[in-house]
């Protein structure tokens, strides 16, 4: 384990902490865009076919039956259900509470995916019916009832979560632009709610990518961490900033300087030395560290006494 922890502060020192953090991210504009979000999410995969055929078969896999209307009013009705959390939380927030009371993490596969397999973990087979009816089934046999304890709060500027790796990271493989993918590494709690919970991905974007030269010249990597995916489903700004800087260095500490031989570089962090001194930066898939978020965001959060 601190091994791993050391791994964290050398690619917390490595990706310049400069880049600040985007805004949430938009909602697509157009009736292909926002369809194929909603499908990926569903099914795990854009679908093929007539565009009128796809928005039938979402319409009936999560409400039994078709609505009227043009074909952009009817996909904007399916994405506000599936995404918009507004007087209550929608399909995604509602998925995520009951798949977090009965694993203790969220999932990044499949509506389609994860509905079955908890369906099989509690009952032994899977069932018929909308989507949104076989989550409030799940609802009530792991809460008890189908009304959620999902209650807004205000997560503050600044609020910390600890991410892992998805993917290994190896500066000789990347280049500007593209995505680094991450995870939720453990639950984040505010005001008695659950906000973040463990699993929720999260990407960031390499900004930057300096290769590891002679004369010992290290390799330097930019990623804007730029949003993290909440309890509720809603993305949230965050970054690399002195609250996650400050929080990954008392780990180092704590886990011995001498054990990668670290330095302290001033503003920057830390660097353990024996890493990346004239080489690339590689990290394995789970490599630790820490982000925060950038503004303060109302967000439905899970009722719980966890700690």
């Amino acid at each position: 384990m601190k091994f791993r922890k050391v791994c964290a502060m050398v690619m917390s020192a490595m990706m310049l902490v400069s880049s600040m953090g985007m805004a949430s991210a938009a909602t697509p504009e157009t009736v292909q865009a926002k369809l194929s979000a909603v499908e990926k999410d569903t099914y795990g995969t854009e679908q093929t076919g007539a565009l009128l055929e796809r928005i039938n078969k979402l319409e009936k896999d999560y409400n039994g039956s078709h609505k009227k209307g043009s074909m952009m009013a009817r996909v904007d009705a399916l994405y506000d259900e599936v995404y918009t959390n507004g007087s209550k939380p929608s399909v995604l927030a509602q998925l995520n509470a009951v798949e977090w009371n009965i694993d203790h993490e969220v999932s990044m596969n499949s509506v389609e995916k994860r509905v079955a397999d908890m369906e099989m973990t509690i009952n032994g087979h899977t069932n018929e019916g909308t989507y949104k009816k076989r989550i409030q089934d799940l609802a009530s046999a792991s809460f008890g009832t189908v009304d959620l304890p999902m209650e807004q709060v205000v997560v503050p500027k600044n609020t910390l979560i600890k991410v892992a790796l998805v993917d290994p990271v190896n500066t000789k493989n990347l280049k500007k632009g593209d995505i680094i993918r991450y995870k939720v590494a453990a639950d984040v709690i505010v005001d008695s709610k659950l906000v973040f919970a463990k699993g929720e991905p999260g990407d960031g974007v390499v900004k930057k990518v300096t290769q590891a030269r002679n004369f010992g010249r290290n390799a330097e990597l930019d990623v804007d961490y730029k949003q993290t995916k909440s309890i509720d489903g809603t993305y949230v700004a965050t970054f690399v900033g002195e609250e996650a800087k400050q929080e990954m260095k008392s780990l180092a500490l704590a886990a011995g300087a001498s054990v990668a031989g670290m330095v302290l570089l001033g503003p920057i962090g830390i660097i353990g030395g024996a890493f990346v001194n004239g080489k690339n930066i590689e990290l394995p898939a789970g490599t630790e560290f820490y982000i925060q978020t950038k503004n303060d965001t109302t967000l439905y959060g899970v009722a719980t006494t966890a700690e």
